[in-house]
């Protein structure tokens, strides 16, 4: 009984910081709670503070700028072991933010602090168009601004010697609320109608991050994981599906230029931490 009693007192004292509360990090952060963990959260907008509270989390308003932390970031990352960064690069619609420097100054908190064990929220669009089956041992070459930032970031996290960093490349995000078809709905000469498509869905991206956060058993701090569900019917077939099963008008594809064919492979994920993705999310 021992062992039971140990791992429960563990559970029940390991306290979690997670920058950015939104569309994954707040039913994260309830997972989280839901298993155990102390949660602090954290969100830009003091509008949300009550909804992270009525959702069990220690709320925090902190908001990362090229120059300087604004908030309470010490008092965020106090006492807790693990920080997840949850925190896109805001580079669409014009901006031009540097996310690289946003994290350059959250390093310095950290290595200040007790977090021990960092994890980072990454794309898999640091592949860029590389073709093929893409593994972790494939060298990135991201081609947007948003790729190769991110990719900056995650060579400034695991190279620090403060604290061990894990790396989840996430592919595209869908959910119940959230698919990429309501955007392509009715749209014609659509490019890649053969190129596979390489999602993953919210509760599979919050499963395998409460798996890393809660099995002590494997070591899987200091790696990197692709994580993007084994389901890749191509882009043209599953938009088509989905626009009909969704009653939307049907997208259409162009086949004047060739495909771009990649595959992203989370084979070392689903090896490691022994997730099995639920693929009925995708079908």
């Amino acid at each position: 009984m021992m062992p039971l009693l140990l791992n429960i007192e563990f559970l029940e004292m390991q306290k979690i910081s997670v920058l950015g509360c939104g569309w994954l990090g707040l039913p994260l952060s309830q997972k989280l709670i839901e298993s155990g963990f102390v949660v602090k959260g954290s969100t830009t907008s003091s509008e949300k503070v009550s909804q992270l509270e009525d959702a069990g989390i220690n709320p925090f308003v902190v908001s990362l700028t090229e120059n300087s932390i604004e908030g309470s970031v010490e008092a965020f990352l106090d006492e807790s072991e693990v920080l997840i960064i949850n925190i896109p690069p805001k580079l669409r619609s014009g901006s031009t933010e540097n996310f690289v420097a946003k994290i350059e100054i959250l390093i310095q908190f950290l290595e200040k602090s007790s977090i021990k064990k960092v994890l980072f929220v990454s794309s898999t669009s640091v592949y860029g168009n590389q073709e093929g089956i893409l593994t972790e041992e494939i060298i990135p070459e991201p081609i947007t601004e948003s790729g190769k930032q991110l990719l900056q970031v995650e060579k400034l996290l695991l190279t620090n010697p403060n604290f061990k960093t894990t790396i989840l490349r996430f592919g595209g995000l869908i959910g119940e609320d959230r698919h990429p078809v309501k955007h392509l709905a009715g749209k014609e000469n659509l490019d890649n109608p053969d190129a596979p498509i390489n999602f993953i869905h919210q509760k599979d991206c919050i499963e395998i991050i409460k798996t890393i956060c809660s099995n002590e058993l494997i070591e899987v701090w200091g790696e990197t994981f692709n994580a993007v569900a084994p389901f890749h019917p191509s882009r043209k077939d599953y938009y088509v599906q989905k626009a009909k099963e969704m009653n939307l008008a049907l997208p259409k594809f162009s086949e004047s230029i060739e495909s771009t064919i990649k595959i992203i492979a989370s084979d070392k994920l689903i090896k490691r931490i022994g997730h099995q993705f639920d693929l009925d999310l995708y079908r």
